[in-house]
C-alpha cells in the first residue's frame, strides 16, 4: 500500500451530486464521477485487510484491495486490468450497485468505510476515457453456436465470456433493443443509455449477433432454436410480479413497479406511448409499496414527473439513528441513512402494512387511498 495508516490519515468523501432542487428538472445521471485525484486519496484508506470481506461480499468477487492499492499509486491501467478480469461491465455495477463490499469493510467497524464503488467507477471511466476498452475478439473461432435468451446484465455477460472463447453467440430479445433491465428497468438518473450503448458497440465488435424483437416461445419455438444450438443460456431474468392480494387490488390507478419503469425509459428512449395506456404521475399523490431499490426508482421516477406528492409505505420500523457495527459486521447495519429522493422530498410512512385499497364511490372503478395496518416488531 501506498500509505499503510491512510485509513487513520483521510476522512471518507463520496463522489459528489447535483443538488436535488436542480435534479429533479430533468432525468440525466446526478451522481458525478468522483475526481482522480481524490479517487487516489480516497484509495488510500483501505487497510488491505488479511481477510478482506470485501472481497467476500462482493457479488462478483472483485479483487478490491489490489486494485486499491493500484489506484493509490496512480497506476490506473493496471487497476483497470485488475478490475476486468472479474467483472464485465464495472461502468453499470458503479452506478446502480448497493455496494454490499462497503458493509463489509473492516474500516466501517469503528469508521466509514472505503468508497469502494465510486473508486470502480472512476476506474473504469478513466479505461473507457483513455481508450484501454477496446473489443477483444477471439484468436481462434469454434463450430459452436450458443443461442443466449435475455440481453440483461447476466444475457450479456455470458455473451461477451462465450464469444472471447471463440464460440459464434447470438442473444435473442423480445424487446425491440437490447439491454433488458439495464435499458428498461433502471431510470435515466441511475444509468443513462448512451453508457449501455458504448458497452453494446463493443459486444457487436467482437462477433455477437443481437436479434431483437423475437419473443422466443412466441415468434420462435424453443425447440427449434434448441436443434440448431450446441447450446442455449436461459438469461431471462425475474419479469413476473409479487402482486398484493388484498380487497381492491384490481383498481385503476395501481400498477406494477416494473410497467411504471419500462414505460418510463420507453417514453425517454422516443417510442410511442399511447394516451390510453400511459402511466404518469404528474400533479397525483403517489403511493409507493416497498422500500427497496425497485421502490426507490419509483419514487425518483414519480418525483421527476411532477407528481404532487409522494410517499413511501414500509411494513418494517425506522432503522435507528445508530446502532453497534459489530453486531452485524461483515453483512449490512440497520441504521437510518436518509438516502437520494428524501432529498427530493419523499415522505416515508413506517411499520404498517397495506391491507386494502379504497375508492371514492362504488361508481368509480379508480382507487382513491388505501388502508394501512400498524405493525409492531418484536424480538423472537
Amino acid at each position: 500500500m501506498e500509505d499503510p495508516v491512510g485509513f487513520m490519515r483521510y476522512r471518507r468523501h463520496e463522489a459528489g451530486k447535483q443538488h436535488a432542487r436542480a435534479r429533479v428538472r430533468h432525468w440525466h445521471e446526478y451522481e458525478q464521477i468522483m475526481p482522480l485525484d481524490h479517487a487516489t486519496i480516497q484509495s488510500r484508506r483501505c487497510m488491505d485487510c488479511g481477510t478482506p470481506h470485501c472481497h467476500a461480499y462482493c457479488p462478483v468477487h472483485n479483487l478490491i484491495p489490489d486494485w486499491n492499492s493500484l489506484v493509490s499509486e496512480d497506476d490506473w491501467h493496471a487497476a483497470w486490468q485488475q478490475l476486468e478480469s472479474t467483472n464485465n461491465f464495472p461502468e453499470f455495477t458503479g452506478r446502480v450497485c448497493a455496494a454490499p463490499c462497503e458493509d463489509a469493510c473492516t474500516l466501517s467497524i469503528r469508521s466509514r468505510a472505503v468508497t469502494i464503488r465510486s473508486i470502480e467507477l472512476a476506474v473504469v471511466e478513466q479505461a473507457w476515457q483513455s481508450g484501454w476498452i477496446r473489443p477483444q475478439p477471439a484468436s481462434r473461432k469454434l463450430f459452436r453456436r450458443v443461442a443466449v435468451i435475455g440481453s440483461g446484465p447476466a444475457g450479456l455477460a455470458c455473451a461477451q465470456q462465450l464469444v472471447r472463447a471463440g464460440y459464434r453467440v447470438t442473444v435473442y430479445e423480445k424487446a425491440n433493443r437490447a439491454g433488458g433491465l439495464l435499458r428498461y428497468g433502471i431510470p435515466d438518473f441511475r444509468l443513462e443509455k448512451p453508457v449501455l450503448e458504448r458497452r453494446l458497440a463493443q459486444l457487436h465488435a467482437e462477433g455477437v449477433r443481437f436479434r431483437t424483437g423475437i419473443h422466443v416461445g412466441q415468434d420462435l419455438e424453443f425447440e427449434a432454436l434448441h436443434r440448431n444450438s450446441h447450446a442455449v443460456v436461459l438469461a431471462c431474468g425475474s419479469e413476473q410480479p409479487r402482486p398484493l392480494d388484498v380487497p381492491g387490488c384490481s383498481l385503476g390507478g395501481i400498477h406494477f413497479a416494473m410497467d411504471y419503469l419500462v414505460q418510463q425509459n420507453r417514453r425517454m428512449a422516443g417510442d410511442y406511448v399511447s394516451h390510453e395506456l400511459e402511466l404518469d404521475a404528474g400533479g397525483k399523490q403517489v403511493v409507493v409499496i416497498g422500500g427497496g431499490d425497485t421502490g426507490s426508482d419509483c419514487v425518483g421516477t414519480a418525483i421527476r414527473q411532477d407528481a404532487r406528492q409522494v410517499m413511501q409505505v414500509q411494513y418494517h420500523d425506522r432503522p435507528p439513528d445508530h446502532v453497534d457495527n459489530l453486531c452485524y459486521w461483515p453483512g449490512p447495519v440497520p441504521e437510518w441513512h436518509a438516502n437520494d429522493h428524501d432529498d427530493e422530498g419523499c415522505r416515508h410512512v413506517w411499520a404498517y402494512d397495506t391491507v386494502a385499497f379504497t375508492r371514492h364511490s362504488a361508481l368509480v372503478d379508480q382507487v382513491d387511498g388505501l388502508t394501512l395496518q400498524k405493525l409492531r416488531w418484536v424480538k423472537g
